[in-house]
């Protein structure tokens, strides 16, 4: 079975603002043991020996529950962990990427709401593509700009996991599932928790949706 096949249920991200004063690891761990699948660590700062110690320890903890790290924008980092990497429309060539990495690394793309890119992204040897924003969100402020339907388009045109991201909650999540999305990204509906507790709860709440369908 390829990996990409296993690819389906919550996609954690990261956020330096809500996991900051030491919520990263205890929260992350609450998530994945609550069931999430991917977890990405996505962190735009420029401190590189703090970024690579972090890495370290979310790839001990999702080794330790069976889930994917992968890492935002930095192949380098990536490869060092033999982790997954995401990369945006503006975060350089995907099948360079795909070349530093092997051919087994998870490498996901940035499609926004245009069918073209995810073609692009398939062709380049994307393991996974993500479509967003869906609704409005905290991380990029905005005008929702992905739909559902497409969503259905994207499930007719390509055998790849699809991912939705942006704003997504739990009340929201179960259509998107519905109409084709494999994974669900989520950051504040996740994260912004008063606890761990809260998070593992948050997270067993978004994996449920999947056994639904």
């Amino acid at each position: 079975m390829k990996v990409t096949s296993r690819l389906r249920g919550l996609y954690a991200i990261t956020d330096s603002r809500l996991l900051a004063e030491g919520r990263l690891l205890p929260y992350v761990e609450a998530a994945l043991d609550g069931g999430a699948r991917l977890l990405q660590y996505r962190d735009k700062s420029d401190n590189d020996a703090r970024r690579l110690r972090e890495a370290e320890a979310l790839q001990q903890l999702c080794e330790r529950y069976g889930a994917h790290l992968i890492i935002n924008d930095d192949a380098e980092l990536a490869a060092r962990l033999g982790a997954g990497l995401h990369l945006g429309q503006e975060d350089g060539s995907l099948s360079a990427a795909r070349a530093l990495l092997g051919r087994k690394a998870i490498i996901g793309a940035t499609c926004h709401a245009r069918l073209d890119l995810a073609e692009q992204a398939v062709s380049e040897g994307a393991s996974y593509i993500a479509f967003g924003r869906f609704f409005d969100s905290n991380t990029k402020p905005g005008a929702p700009s992905a739909t559902p339907e497409l969503l259905e388009q994207a499930r007719q045109r390509f055998e790849v996991p699809i991912t939705a991201i942006g704003g997504v909650t739990l009340e929201t999540a179960p259509e998107l599932i519905a109409r084709g999305a494999s994974l669900i990204a989520v950051i504040h509906a996740l994260f912004s928790a008063e606890s761990p507790r809260e998070v593992e709860r948050r997270a067993r709440a978004f994996s449920d949706l999947f056994a639904a369908h």
